[in-house]
C-alpha cells in the first residue's frame, strides 16, 4: 500500500436541474464539464454567461471604492499644477506592473512622474522613511503607493510632518489601525463597499487609471493580467474578467519590452494562457526583485528602444537562470536539515540568499506536506526569510500571536516573510509546536486536493482537453480541474531528465487499447510504485505537441496504491533502490542476512517466532516489511506479514550460501571428503578450507555444509578449526542428519523464493 500525499476529495454525486441541463446543452458542453461547472456554483444562465465570457462590462465603477473621489481630485490637481509625483511601488510581479500602470495613467495626463521600485535588501518591503526623505528633498511633492503602503506608518507620518500628500493603493492585510495617509485606495477598506475585495496590487492602480482617465484603458489590460496571475489572488468576478480581457490583449500588445521577454522566455505571444504567465513571465519579473534592483523592470515595461528592451529581457532572463540555481542548491541544503518529527519545518542557515527563500519554503512544503519557514542567519545575528503554508494552518494568524520575538513580520494565510534575532529561533520553533498541537488531527489529514472528475483513459481525448480551455484562465478559487484515473498497469515506465528526477508512463486500464501519458516531475524515485500494482493516479491535462503531432497528457500531482505491494528487490541492481527508513522492519532468518546490504546489525530483526516478533513490534511504528534473506519455510514470510498487517513488502532474499546452487551434495562427492578425511588424522579446516575444496573439486560453501552433515553425524569431531575423524560405531544415512534436511528445505525454499517471478510471488503472498 502507497498512500496519497494529500487528502482527496472525491466529487460529489451531481444532480443537475432541468434547467441547468438544458442550458448546458445549448452552450455545447459535455456531461463532464457541465459537472465541474456544477461543482462550482455555476448553475444559473447569468452566472454561465460571466464565467464563460466575461466582458468590460462585468467591471465595477471605480468610485465605488471608498476615497476614491479625494484621491482622483488630489491627483488631478497634482497634474494642473506640475508638482513632481512619486510611484511608490514593490519588488514583485504585482508590485512592477502596478507601478508601470499608475505611471503611464499619470502620464497620459500629462503628469511629471517618478518610479521607485525599493530593493528588497537595502530598503525592504513597503514605504521606507528614508527613501521617503531623500525623495522629498529632491523635490518630490506627492507620493503614490501601488502594491503596498497600509502598514507604513513612519513613513507616511514623515512625509506628513513635511507637507507631502501620500496616496494609498493597496490589497495586503489590513492592519487594525491604518496610516494617517490622505487617501487609502484598498478593496476592503473598512469604512468601504466595494462590492469584490480580491484584487491585486495591480487591479487596484488599474482602478484607479479608469477613475483617472474616466475611461476603461484597454492599452493597460496586458500588465493587469500579468500582476494578478503573478499575484495568485482569486480568478473569479472581476479578476477573471480583467485577465481574460488582458490575456487577449498580451496577444496584441505594443510593449515591445513585453514581445521582448516573451522571446527570451521561448514563449509565443500569439499562444499566450495563464500557464505561460505564470510559469515562463512572472518568475523573470519576480527574479530581478528577488536578486537586484526591480527597477529596471518599469524600464523595460516602458521603453520604445528595440535594443534597450531586447537587452533587459535578456538581462531578466539571465537573472531568472540565477535564481533558479540558487533555489536548487538551497532546498538541498535545507532538506537534509529538516527534522521529521516536527509538526514545522524551521530551517535555518547562515549564508543562504534571502532573495529565493520563499521559493525554497515553498518546494519543502509540497515534499513534506508541512507548513515551512526558510531563513537565511545574516551577520549581525539576524534570521530573516519566508513562510509558506498548508490551508489548514493559518499562518499569519498562528505567528501574529508571537510578534514579541519578532523584528519584522507580515504576510498573509498562506505566506509570511519575518526577521528575528537568531536566539529566538529555538522559542519560535517551541511555541509553533505548542500551537500546531491544539491542530494536530488537521495536519495528520493531509493537505486537501480537490478532484473533480473520475476518468477512464478512454475519456481523456484531444478535444476533452481543448474542451477544458472553455472554463478557463484557471488560478485561485478557479483551479485547473484535477482528475483521477484508475491505472491497470503501464506500458511504458521509465525515469527521465538529467538526474532521473522525473517519471514517464503510459497509463492503460480496461476501458480502451490506447494508453495515456503521464509525466510525473519530481516522481522518479518512486518508478517502483508502479511495477506489478494498480494504482489511481490524480493530475491535470494538457496538450503535448511534438513534432506537429498533439496528444492528451496527465501531469501526475498524486496517486495512491491499495492493498499489498510487493518491491522485488532480489536482483544485484534494483537492490540498489532499497532505502530503508526508521519506518522499515526489516527482518532475517540467518545472521549474516546484513552482509549485502551493508545495514547495521541493530536494525535488523533475527525472527526466531512469532510471540518475539510481537514484543519487536511494540517497540515501533513501522510501514514497510523488507525480507533480507530466504527462510527454510516460505510459508513463514506469510505469516510475517499477516501478523505485522504492513501492506509494503520488499523482498531482498539473498542467499548466503546459495544452496539453491550448489544443491545437497552428490554421493560421489561425499565419497572423495570421506576418502581424505580416513587418510589423514587431523584436517586444518580454519586455514585450509580453500584448498581442500580445490583439492576435492568442491565448491567452498559447499563443502563447509558436507562438512556440518559429517559433523552432525558424528562422524567428525572439530576443535579450534581442526578436523579429525571418530570412530562410528554404526552407519547412518546421510538423511538422518537434521543438518542435511534443513538444507534440503533450504533449496525448496530458495528455488521457489528466487526463480519464481514476482508476479507469482505476489499472488502467492496474497493468496
Amino acid at each position: 500500500m502507497r498512500n496519497a500525499r494529500y487528502q482527496w476529495k472525491m466529487p460529489e454525486e451531481t444532480s443537475f436541474s432541468a434547467e441547468f441541463r438544458d442550458l448546458i446543452t445549448q452552450q455545447g458542453f459535455s456531461e463532464t464539464i457541465a459537472r465541474i461547472l456544477w461543482q462550482r456554483n455555476i448553475r444559473t444562465s447569468e452566472a454561465l454567461e460571466h464565467f464563460t465570457n466575461p466582458q468590460l462590462a462585468d467591471l465595477y465603477d471605480p468610485f465605488l471604492f471608498y476615497d476614491m473621489e479625494k484621491v482622483i481630485q488630489r491627483l488631478q490637481e497634482a497634474v494642473e499644477n506640475g508638482e513632481r509625483i512619486l510611484v511608490y511601488g514593490d519588488y514583485d510581479a504585482d508590485g512592477i506592473t502596478s507601478a508601470t500602470v499608475m505611471k503611464e495613467a499619470l502620464e497620459l495626463l500629462g503628469a511629471d512622474v517618478t518610479v521607485y521600485l525599493p530593493n528588497r535588501f537595502t530598503d525592504g518591503y513597503g514605504p521606507n522613511k528614508q527613501v521617503y526623505q531623500d525623495m522629498i528633498e529632491s523635490g518630490i511633492q506627492l507620493i503614490v503607493t501601488v502594491d503596498n503602503g497600509v502598514s507604513g506608518h513612519e513613513a507616511i507620518d514623515y512625509a506628513n510632518s513635511v507637507g507631502v500628500d501620500v496616496i494609498v493603493t493597496d490589497h495586503h492585510e489590513l492592519p487594525t489601525e491604518l496610516p494617517n495617509a490622505f487617501g487609502i485606495i484598498h478593496p476592503r477598506h473598512p469604512n468601504g463597499n466595494y462590492p469584490f475585495g480580491e484584487l491585486a496590487g495591480v487591479g487596484v492602480a488599474f482602478k484607479v487609471a479608469c477613475a483617472l482617465l474616466d475611461e476603461v484603458p484597454l492599452e493597460f489590460l496586458d500588465l493587469v493580467a500579468i500582476g494578478t496571475i503573478a499575484d495568485m489572488v482569486s480568478l473569479t468576478d472581476e479578476n477573471r474578467a480583467l485577465v481574460t480581457i488582458g490575456l487577449q490583449i498580451i496577444k496584441q500588445t505594443e510593449r515591445i519590452g513585453l514581445q521582448e521577454l516573451f522571446k527570451a522566455a521561448q514563449s509565443k505571444i500569439s499562444e499566450v494562457d495563464e500557464t505561460m504567465i505564470g510559469f515562463a513571465i512572472s518568475p523573470r519579473l519576480n527574479a530581478i526583485g528577488r536578486l537586484e534592483d526591480p527597477n529596471p523592470a518599469v524600464t523595460l515595461m516602458t521603453t520604445f528602444d528595440d535594443a534597450e528592451a531586447r537587452q533587459l529581457a535578456l538581462e531578466l532572463d539571465r537573472i531568472n537562470e540565477e535564481r533558479k540555481a540558487l533555489v536548487t542548491a538551497i532546498t538541498e541544503e535545507a532538506q537534509q536539515l529538516l527534522d521529521p518529527e516536527s509538526p514545522i519545518n524551521l530551517i535555518a542557515a547562515p549564508g543562504w540568499h534571502e532573495g529565493v527563500l520563499g521559493i525554497v519554503a515553498g518546494r519543502i512544503l509540497r515534499n513534506t506536506g508541512k507548513p515551512t519557514i526558510v531563513m537565511t542567519i545574516k551577520e549581525d545575528g539576524i534570521a530573516k526569510g519566508s513562510g509558506r503554508s498548508i490551508e489548514a494552518v493559518n499562518l499569519y494568524e498562528m505567528l501574529n500571536g508571537m510578534r514579541e520575538l519578532f523584528t519584522s513580520f507580515g504576510g498573509h494565510h498562506a505566506a509570511v516573510g519575518l526577521s528575528l534575532a537568531k536566539e529566538n529561533l529555538p522559542l519560535l520553533q517551541k511555541q509553533m509546536v505548542a500551537y500546531l498541537s491544539e491542530t494536530q488531527s488537521k495536519l495528520d489529514q493531509g493537505e486537501e486536493l480537490v478532484i473533480d472528475e473520475v476518468l477512464t483513459v478512454k475519456d481523456v481525448t484531444l478535444s476533452f482537453v481543448e474542451e477544458l480551455r472553455k472554463i478557463a484562465p484557471f488560478g485561485t478559487d478557479n483551479p485547473i480541474p484535477r482528475f483521477a484515473l484508475k491505472g491497470e498497469g503501464t506500458s511504458v515506465l521509465r525515469q527521465i531528465g538529467s538526474n532521473q528526477q522525473h517519471l514517464k508512463m503510459e497509463v492503460q486500464d480496461a476501458s480502451s487499447t490506447e494508453a495515456l501519458d503521464v509525466i510525473g516531475f519530481d516522481f522518479g524515485n518512486e518508478i517502483a510504485e508502479f511495477r506489478n500494482d494498480r494504482f489511481t493516479i490524480v493530475g491535470e491535462l494538457s496538450v503535448n505537441e511534438w513534432n506537429g503531432n498533439k496528444k492528451p497528457q496527465m501531469q501526475l500531482l498524486d496517486f495512491q496504491v491499495k492493498g499489498i505491494q510487493l518491491f522485488d528487490l532480489r536482483a544485484k541492481k534494483n537492490r540498489r533502490q532499497f532505502n530503508p527508513t526508521n519506518d522499515t522492519l526489516l527482518i532475517a532468518f540467518e545472521k549474516a542476512s546484513n552482509s549485502k546490504v551493508a545495514l547495521p546489525a541493530r536494525d535488523i530483526h533475527y525472527y526466531h517466532d512469532q510471540e518475539q516478533l510481537q514484543q519487536y513490534l511494540s517497540s515501533g511504528s513501522f510501514s514497510e516489511l523488507a525480507f533480507l534473506d530466504c527462510p527454510e519455510e516460505p510459508t513463514q514470510i506469510k505469516e510475517i506479514t499477516k501478523l505485522t498487517g504492513i501492506k509494503r513488502i520488499m523482498l531482498i532474499l539473498q542467499a548466503e550460501d546459495e544452496a539453491y546452487l550448489d544443491g545437497i551434495g552428490t554421493r560421489e562427492q561425499y565419497t572423495r571428503l570421506f576418502k581424505l578425511i580416513a587418510a589423514q588424522s587431523r584436517i586444518d579446516v580454519r586455514n585450509k578450507l580453500p584448498q581442500i575444496a580445490q583439492y576435492l573439486q568442491i565448491p567452498q560453501k559447499l563443502l563447509i555444509f558436507m562438512i556440518q552433515v559429517f559433523f552432525d553425524l558424528e562422524f567428525v569431531t572439530i576443535s579450534d578449526g581442526v578436523l579429525t575423524p571418530a570412530v562410528v560405531a554404526d552407519k547412518k544415512p546421510l538423511d538422518s542428519s537434521s543438518v542435511y534436511q534443513r538444507r534440503l528445505k533450504k533449496i525448496k525454499s530458495e528455488e521457489f523464493l528466487l526463480l519464481s517471478d514476482s508476479a507469482a510471488l505476489k499472488a502467492w503472498l496474497t493468496d
